[in-house]
C-alpha cells in the first residue's frame, strides 16, 4: 500500500504506476535511507514519540536489514514499493507492526530523500577523490619514469616546441588536482543536514536538529525549511565537477589517440586497453580512449538536464525532483569508471623516445632559440626573428633541419652567426633552457614530481612473480640493460617461456623492474636479467627483487644461488660471496661460451649457499 494512500478511494493506473514509482533506481539509496532512519529513530526518541525500546528494536531491526541488503539477502528492486522509502518502511512493519508505523512521525519523504542523497552523494564524492588521487599517482609514476624524453608540443595542432613527456603528464595532474579540490568544496557546501525539515515547513516535534545532524556525520543541519526541502545545487555541484574533470580526461584521451597513431606514433598503447578490428587483422584501437572521450558527452547531458529540470521549478517541493538521481547516479558511476580506466591505459603506455625525439628535432623548434641568439648578438628581435624564419624556409628547401645547416650556409642570413650557435640548438639545451618554475627543464620538472609525490604520498610497490602481461614491461627492461651491457640479451620468444622465472617490481601499477632465477638442470640456482628503470635507481627496488627471489629460492628447496655481476658489493651486502667463474661449468657453458665478451669479461662471480642459509636459520630457531 502507498504511504500516502488514506485520501483516495482508488488505486493508481498500471501505467501511472510505472510512470511515478523510483524504486527502479532510488533503490541505490536503500543504505543512505537506513542511515538517516537510525537517526531519526534516536531524534524522536529524545523528543519522546518512542520509548526507548521501542527505538533499541526500530534500531536493531534497521541494522539487521542493512545487513540483508549489504549480502544480497534481498534484492531490493524486486518490490513492488513505490520508492526506497516505502520499501524500509514495509520491511519494518512486517517485523515490527505497529512500532514501525511510528518512525515516520513528523518526518516527511521531501527531507528524507535530501538527506538520503546528501548522504550518498558525500560517500561518491569520498571514492572519487581517492579516484582522481590515483590518478595522479599513476601520471606521476609515468613522469617520474619518463624524464628523460622529449617530444614535440603542439599550438594550433602544429609541431612548436620541444617539452619534456613527463611535462605532459604533470599538465593533466594539474588539472586532475583542481578537479579533486572541486569536489572537496562541493563536500563542504553539501554537508548539512535537510532532515527535520518536514515538507517544507519544519516539524512540530521538539526535535534537536543539531544533534541529529552529528550523529549523520553533517557539519551542521540546514536552516531553512523551504531551501533544505528543495535543494539540489549540490547535485549540480557533483555534475558541474564531474562536467570538467570529463572534459579533461576527453582531453588526455585525444592528445594519447593521436601519440598512439600511426602519424605520430610516440607511444604504444598496451593490448589490455586496445581491440582489434574485425576486418583488418593489422588494426589496433585506442578504444579505451575513445569510449572515454565519447562518455563526456553523456556526463554533460545530466548536467544539461538537471539545470532545465531546475531552472523553472517554483518553491518548494516538486515531483520533477525525482528527475535528479538517474542522471546523477549515471555520471558519477561514468566518471569513476572513466578514472579507473585512465590509470589502465597509463600504466600501459609504452614511449618510442627515438620516434619522439626525431620528431621534435623536425619540428623547427629551434628557430625561437636562434632567434634569442641573434638578439643576444645586439640584432632588434623583429630582425632576429625575420632571419630565423628565412633560415627555416632555407632548411625546409634543404630538407634538413637547422642544426645540420653548415656555419657558411648560417652565415649566409646574418655574419653575426658563429660556431657558438650549435650547442643552443640542441633539444636538451632548447627544453633545459626553460628552467624555471612551471618550465619544462629537467630541474623544475623533477622538482614538481618529488613534490606532488610527498603530497600524494608515497609511491605503492609490490614485489611479485611475474605474469605474461608483465612481458612487454619485462622485455623493455632486458633490452634496455642488455644495450647497456650490463646483462645479456633475451628473446621475445626465450622471455615467453621464461616467464615463470620472473618477478617484477610495480610501483603504482606500473612494472618498473625485473629479475629472474633460473634453475640448472644441476640444482645450481642464477639470479639474472635483473634491471630496473633508470627513473627508479636508488629506491632499494633492486634489493626487493633479490629478496624476492631469494625467499623463492629457499622455499625450493635450493642448494645454491649465484650471480655474474659488475657490481658485487651490492651482493655482498646480501650475503652472496665471491666465486671462481671455473666453478659454475653450467653457466659457461649456456651462456659464457655465446657471450661475445667472452675473451675480456670484466663481471664477478658471487655465490651463496642457500642450503647454509637455512640451516642457520633453523638452529637460530631452535636455540
Amino acid at each position: 500500500m502507498a504511504l500516502w494512500g488514506g485520501r483516495f478511494k482508488a488505486g493508481s493506473s498500471e501505467l501511472f504506476k510505472a510512470f511515478n514509482d523510483s524504486l527502479p533506481f532510488d533503490h541505490i539509496l536503500v543504505q543512505q535511507d537506513i542511515q538517516g532512519s537510525i537517526g531519526w529513530s534516536k531524534a524522536i526518541c529524545q523528543a519522546g514519540v518512542l520509548t526507548q525500546s521501542e527505538q533499541e528494536q526500530l534500531e536493531q531491526a534497521l541494522i539487521d536489514l542493512s545487513a540483508k541488503v549489504a549480502k544480497g539477502d534481498i534484492d531490493v528492486t524486486q518490490s513492488s514499493a513505490e520508492d526506497v522509502h516505502s520499501w524500509v518502511e514495509a520491511a519494518l512493519t512486517e517485523q515490527l507492526g505497529d512500532i514501525a508505523r511510528k518512525l515516520h512521525t513528523g518526518r516527511s519523504r521531501n527531507d528524507q530523500v535530501a538527506t538520503d542523497l546528501r548522504l550518498w552523494s558525500r560517500e561518491q564524492v569520498d571514492i572519487l577523490i581517492d579516484a582522481l588521487d590515483k590518478v595522479q599517482q599513476q601520471l606521476l609514476t609515468l613522469a617520474e619514469n619518463n624524464q628523460e624524453h622529449i617530444l614535440p608540443g603542439y599550438t594550433h595542432l602544429q609541431r612548436a616546441q620541444p617539452i619534456r613527456f613527463a611535462h605532459w603528464c604533470l599538465a593533466y595532474v594539474e588539472m586532475f588536482k583542481r578537479d579533486a579540490s572541486r569536489l572537496v568544496d562541493a563536500r563542504a557546501r553539501m554537508n548539512q543536514c535537510p532532515l527535520g525539515s518536514g515538507a517544507l515547513a519544519g516539524t512540530t516535534y521538539p526535535i534537536d536538529r543539531h544533534q541529529l545532524a552529528q550523529s549523520l556525520g553533517f557539519d551542521s543541519p540546514c536552516v531553512n525549511s523551504l531551501d533544505a526541502v528543495s535543494d539540489r545545487d549540490f547535485v549540480l555541484d557533483i555534475l558541474f565537477s564531474a562536467s570538467t574533470s570529463m572534459m579533461h580526461l576527453s582531453r588526455f584521451a585525444e592528445d594519447l589517440i593521436f601519440f598512439n597513431s600511426g602519424e605520430a606514433n610516440f607511444i604504444t598503447l598496451g593490448d589490455q586497453v586496445t581491440s582489434g578490428s574485425s576486418l583488418m587483422p593489422q588494426k589496433k584501437n585506442p578504444d579505451a580512449l575513445e569510449l572515454i572521450r565519447g562518455k563526456c558527452g553523456r556526463v554533460y547531458g545530466a548536467l544539461q538536464s538537471l539545470l532545465v529540470t531546475l531552472k523553472g521549478l517554483p518553491m518548494a517541493y516538486n515531483k520533477d525532483l525525482q528527475e535528479d538521481k538517474e542522471g546523477l547516479f549515471e555520471a558519477v558511476e561514468q566518471w569513476h569508471t572513466c578514472l579507473l580506466m585512465s590509470g589502465e591505459v597509463i600504466n600501459s603506455i609504452e614511449l618510442n623516445s627515438a620516434r619522439c625525439q626525431k620528431a621534435a628535432r623536425e619540428g623547427y623548434a629551434n628557430a625561437t632559440e636562434l632567434a634569442d641568439y641573434l638578439v643576444s648578438k645586439g640584432v632588434p628581435f623583429r630582425t632576429a626573428h625575420e632571419i630565423s624564419g628565412e633560415i627555416v624556409l632555407y632548411a625546409l628547401n634543404q630538407e634538413e633541419p637547422i642544426e645540420s645547416l653548415r656555419l657558411d650556409e648560417l652565415q649566409q642570413f646574418s655574419p653575426l652567426i658563429e660556431q657558438d650557435v650549435y650547442p643552443i640548438l640542441e633539444l636538451e639545451y632548447l627544453v633545459d633552457k626553460r628552467n624555471i618554475l612551471g618550465g619544462t627543464g629537467k630541474a623544475p620538472v623533477g622538482e614538481i614530481i618529488h613534490k606532488y609525490r610527498h603530497n600524494l604520498g608515497a609511491a605503492d610497490y609490490v614485489v611479485r612473480d611475474a605474469k605474461l602481461t608483465d612481458l612487454r614491461a619485462i622485455s623493455k627492461l632486458v633490452d634496455y640493460w642488455a644495450s647497456k651491457e650490463e646483462n645479456l640479451p633475451r628473446s621475445k620468444d626465450e622471455l615467453i617461456r621464461a616467464i615463470r622465472d620472473f618477478a617484477v617490481i610495480e610501483v603504482n601499477g606500473q612494472v618498473c623492474g625485473c629479475a629472474a632465477l633460473y634453475i640448472y638442470s644441476t640444482g645450481l640456482a642464477e639470479i639474472r636479467s635483473l634491471g630496473v628503470s633508470i627513473n627508479y635507481q636508488g629506491k632499494g627496488y633492486g634489493k626487493a627483487l633479490v629478496d624476492h627471489l631469494m625467499v623463492r629460492a629457499k622455499n625450493l628447496a635450493l642448494n645454491k644461488v649465484f650471480v655474474l655481476t659488475r657490481k658485487p658489493q651490492f651482493f655482498e651486502q646480501k650475503g652472496f660471496e665471491i666465486s671462481d667463474k671455473s666453478l659454475l661449468p653450467e653457466k659457461v657453458m649456456k651462456d659464457c661460451d655465446l657471450c661475445p665478451r667472452q675473451d675480456n669479461c670484466d663481471e664477478t662471480a658471487l655465490i651463496i649457499n642457500v642450503a647454509r642459509e637455512n640451516l642457520d636459520i633453523a638452529l637460530t630457531e631452535i636455540t
